[in-house]
């Protein structure tokens, strides 16, 4: 592990996820257009794609701003700090995810990753990767 760069081992990294919950509810919204500098600053993630840009938001931000969204989804943060090196770290999360019938969208940050699962599917994400770091 590098101190600067994070866990590279990917059984130290399942035994540590200690997945968190945020609260609220989150929505990927998109547009072609430029979003004020307030709703860029409230966005929790922002990607730009040749189709648009991608917004992270509070659902109470999108739905103030106008913008119609579906699919809200619950914010699960791993808080190992994985390294962007890591190998299978996305791959084990995501298959245990699966197995559980429970779709999931990951953004890897530099520190840890994200997951975005449906909000009615939070306490059952949580679960299945608390297993998953237990096994």
């Amino acid at each position: 592990m590098s101190a600067a760069g994070g866990e590279t081992d990917l059984s130290i990294l399942l035994r540590s996820l200690e997945p968190e919950l945020h609260d609220g509810t989150f929505v990927f919204c998109t547009s072609e257009e430029p979003q004020s500098p307030e709703l860029v600053a409230a966005a929790i993630a922002l990607f730009h794609e040749r189709e648009g840009t991608t917004l992270v938001l509070p659902a109470e931000r999108a739905s103030a701003a106008g913008i119609v969204w579906s699919d809200p989804m619950a914010w699960i943060s791993l808080t190992v700090h994985s390294s962007l090196n890591a190998v299978g770290l996305t791959a084990s999360v995501a298959r245990c995810l699966g197995d559980a019938r429970i779709p999931c969208n990951v953004i890897a940050a530099f520190f840890h990753d994200h997951l975005f699962v449906p909000f009615d599917r939070a306490d059952d994400a949580m679960v299945a990767l608390r297993r998953l770091s237990q096994n």
